[in-house]
């Protein structure tokens, strides 16, 4: 199925953007775990809307209620099925869109695929609102994950023409995670305010800006992964595409490669008091699709929001005839801003199910 994810743990996303309440069942998750609700809420927290001049008008408290899964607090080997009550929406903004589909959106795709049976409003299930279930999920895979000294962070290093600093892929720490986690707007100073400036600028223009977010998690043990099409880098890749916006993913150093001799693309090894070491992490902390000890490090790009208030070309279905449309709606200037949480979520849940997978006695 499209909308369910994993091979031990299995997680499945189901609702709409203006549905009564969106959700998921997450089964194969090891029973005993204690659920930070409150760390949870903080996560889920920074992935929410709220109207700040980086994100949509719409409020959503993005409240988690289990339905299943937890007795008292603790995991109890039952699926989790958690939903998230949908409270502020506006139907109406959409009433145009079976018939005038949206440019970059997958408004027409959806017609033609499921012949007008769609639910068009802010998207439908191709909404970025489903990423709060998968959130759900990742937080909580997240919250394990630490609980083996596995850490996963990630921030902003462009928005739009701006470009702010990547983290050293060798030396990531602990404290750029923690403050990656904890920062208002989820980049390093100075950067962060140029990035800001960058998407009010293209907020007061109508229009919308992308940005590309780097993710790093430390902590992960040498041999995580497969060979072939079960790669570490296979099994983020796969969870980071169901991202809506994502178009592209590296890991290391990615594209920049290419233009390199392997004299200095190769990542030494040395021995440092009798253990390996591995002296550069041009590979991301990934060879042959297993972890290598280093930190893992990819980038993901996201395209501009597709939903501007700039009048767009398009057609209409029911006439045959080219048009103008001119939409109206909440939507974010920039995307990128609030999916940094999801795509640790994304790096999360795939580290979780490839360890659960080769390391029963996790469970």
């Amino acid at each position: 199925m499209s909308s369910t994810i994993g091979h031990i743990l299995k997680v499945s996303i189901f609702g709409q953007s203006h549905s009564e309440a969106i959700g998921c069942v997450i089964d194969g998750f090891p029973a005993g775990f204690a659920v930070d609700q409150e760390q949870l809420a903080d996560f889920m927290a920074r992935r929410a809307p709220g109207g700040l001049p980086w994100s949509t008008p719409r409020k959503e408290a993005d409240a988690v209620r289990f339905l299943g899964g937890l007795s008292q607090g603790v995991t109890c080997g039952a699926p989790l099925a958690a939903v998230i009550e949908n409270t502020n929406t506006r139907s109406q903004d959409y009433d145009s869109l079976k018939t005038v589909p949206r440019p970059g959106h997958a408004d027409y795709v959806a017609q033609v695929k499921w012949k007008g049976n769609q639910d068009c409003r802010g998207g439908g299930h191709f909404s970025g609102r489903l990423t709060a279930p998968l959130c759900v999920a990742g937080g909580i895979a997240k919250q394990y994950l630490e609980t083996l000294g596995i850490v996963c962070g990630a921030h902003l290093i462009q928005v739009g023409g701006i470009h702010g600093a990547r983290w050293d892929s060798q030396q990531v720490s602990l404290d750029q995670l923690r403050y990656a986690q904890e920062a208002v707007f989820p980049a390093e100073p100075p950067y962060d305010q140029a990035m800001i400036d960058e998407i009010v600028q293209a907020r007061s223009e109508k229009d919308s800006v992308g940005g590309v977010i780097e993710c790093a998690m430390v902590g992960l043990p040498v041999g995580v992964g497969q060979p072939m099409f079960d790669g570490l880098e296979n099994r983020i890749a796969q969870i980071a595409f169901g991202i809506p916006a994502v178009k592209g993913i590296e890991f290391g150093d990615g594209f920049e490669v290419a233009g390199r001799r392997g004299s200095a693309n190769n990542d030494p090894y040395r021995m440092v008091d009798g253990q390996v070491s591995i002296t550069s992490n041009t590979a991301g902390g990934i060879l042959g699709g297993i972890s290598n000890g280093q930190p893992l490090v990819f980038r993901v790009a996201l395209k501009p929001t597709p939903s501007i208030f700039l009048p767009q070309e398009s057609v209409d279905l029911s006439t045959g005839s080219n048009t103008q449309l001119a939409i109206h709606g909440r939507h974010d200037p920039c995307l990128s801003v609030r999916a940094v949480p999801v795509v640790e979520a994304a790096c999360c849940l795939a580290v979780l199910d490839l360890l659960l997978e080769q390391r029963l006695d996790l469970v």
